[in-house]
């Protein structure tokens, strides 16, 4: 039988899985694991993927105290001997993550592979009783999410989802003002990520010795379809839709993310999507444009607002890329750098005159106006409270992903699963952005149930499960 990716992860070799005891009434409970690392032990560590984001991710857990590198694992032969280099040529490297997850010395794993490996490494790993830091979006595909979030309960484990922004100092500054109430009710979000250049648009280096022989072609495949070996496949897999889930999936997730934790959203219940392949026209499969429209309901932390993200690779603009929160007392513009709040109410009186209504009036009419609008608005409502803004920047010593990792390490420690970015969290901002890529393919508008987490048919109720009739069960008694 010929190896698939199922195969090999039904073949790992699983340690011993620390029980736990399951709280499933609240989404976001917290589920004390029976074995703890002590404060004063190591957490030992390994990388499964050391491309890019997977070196960006080891060194930004390294800068966290009392943590080790171990292990790593990549299927190209260069990046595994870069990394004895990098970090240590005593390291234990390895072409096949179940090798990884087979050792004792190893507490816990950094997923940093392409998008169609995420869940399945995810679910062997807390299977063998590691912790897991996973890179974002959580899964590739919607129908992956719930069982994750059942992976991770059963496990007793820590996860933490790595959309490293939001615990930055901006961010979670953003967040204050907001629950606070500085800006009113939010009804408006808008949020971009735009670029212009080759390396931003994922047209990454492709090293000359690539070759079937220095890389393992068919394991990266893995469920995917079967082809032929093709270079910029593997090192640029954000480009297809068989291993990355394009724009949406990887910075449409980073910024409704940031939305979801500073207004503590649960997620929109409509989404649609539009845009092109405008410019990198080099055989990606997925577009360089896209704007997505969402619509989040009225829920106990906020009023309904409508949010519309945006990515476009082809840019050629002045590029500012933020995202804007708008109440009806103010808004606030953030990014990871540092935020502008700008507060302005709206006087009570409405005014009269100018382009309005008011001088069509009859001269009798206008003077019998004036007087009942003079008893009801004294002066003191006619007067708008000055502007206001607020500025804050993020110190320049600001560490959001080594404070990211941080988290992770801490909860690792308290032997808790209450991270800032838990799998319950990642999925509600990995399901809205792979819809945005449903609808944009399928040319349609996808409905979704956030609290739930589950897609729905269409704008109503999602449908109860089918009961059987009173009258069938009273026979049966």
């Amino acid at each position: 039988m010929q190896p698939t990716r199922r195969n090999f992860i039904k073949g790992v070799t699983a340690t011993t899985v620390v029980a736990a005891t399951e709280s499933m009434a609240r989404p976001f409970s917290i589920i004390r694991n029976l074995n703890k690392v002590s404060p004063n032990d190591k957490i030992r560590i390994a990388t499964i993927g050391m491309g890019i984001q997977g070196n960006y991710d080891t060194q930004a857990a390294l800068r966290n105290p009392d943590v080790e590198l171990v292990a790593v694992a990549d299927l190209y032969d260069g990046r595994l001997e870069h990394a004895r280099t990098a970090f240590s040529k005593d390291l234990f490297t390895t072409r096949d993550y179940r090798e990884i997850l087979a050792r004792k010395d190893i507490d816990a794993v950094l997923i940093v592979t392409p998008d169609h490996w995420h869940d399945h490494i995810t679910i062997a790993a807390l299977k063998a009783g590691k912790h897991v830091y996973c890179e974002k979006p959580m899964v590739h595909h919607i129908n992956e999410g719930k069982a994750v979030i059942d992976a991770w309960k059963k496990s007793g484990k820590t996860m933490q989802v790595g959309s490293q922004r939001i615990s930055s100092a901006a961010f979670q500054e953003a967040k204050r003002l907001v629950q606070a109430g500085d800006i009113g009710a939010i009804n408006y979000i808008e949020s971009n990520s735009d670029r212009f250049n080759a390396i931003g648009a994922w047209n990454y280096s492709i090293p000359t010795d690539a070759s079937p022989q220095t890389l393992d072609w068919d394991r990266f495949l893995g469920d995917a379809p079967k082809r032929p070996f093709e270079a910029a496949r593997f090192f640029r897999w954000r480009n297809y839709r068989d291993y990355g889930t394009g724009v949406a999936g990887d910075l449409f997730v980073h910024l409704i993310t940031g939305v979801h934790f500073v207004t503590n959203s649960m997620g929109p219940n409509r989404i649609y999507s539009s845009g092109n392949l405008a410019y990198w026209k080099d055989g990606r499969d997925v577009p360089d444009v896209m704007t997505s429209v969402m619509d989040y309901p009225k829920s106990d932390q906020h009023e309904a607002f409508q949010m519309v993200l945006r990515v476009n690779f082809a840019n050629a603009g002045k590029i500012n890329n933020m995202t804007r929160i708008i109440g009806n007392e103010g808004q606030i513009e953030f990014s990871e750098n540092g935020l502008i709040m700008t507060k302005k109410k709206l006087p009570l009186a409405p005014g009269y005159g100018g382009y309005d209504s008011y001088f069509t009036f009859t001269e009798d009419v206008q003077k019998e106006f004036t007087k009942q609008y003079d008893a009801k608005y004294p002066p003191e409502t006619r007067t708008a409270e000055p502007v206001k803004e607020v500025r804050f920047e993020s110190p320049k010593n600001d560490d959001a992903h080594g404070r990211h990792f941080g988290d992770f390490f801490d909860n690792i420690r308290k032997g808790s699963q209450g991270t800032i970015e838990d799998p319950v969290f990642g999925f509600r901002a990995a399901a809205p952005v792979l819809a945005c890529n449903e609808s944009y393919f399928e040319k349609k508008v996808v409905y979704w149930d956030p609290v739930t987490m589950t897609q729905k048919t269409g704008p109503g109720p999602a449908k109860p499960a089918p009961q059987k009739p009173v009258a069938a069960a009273a026979k049966k008694k």
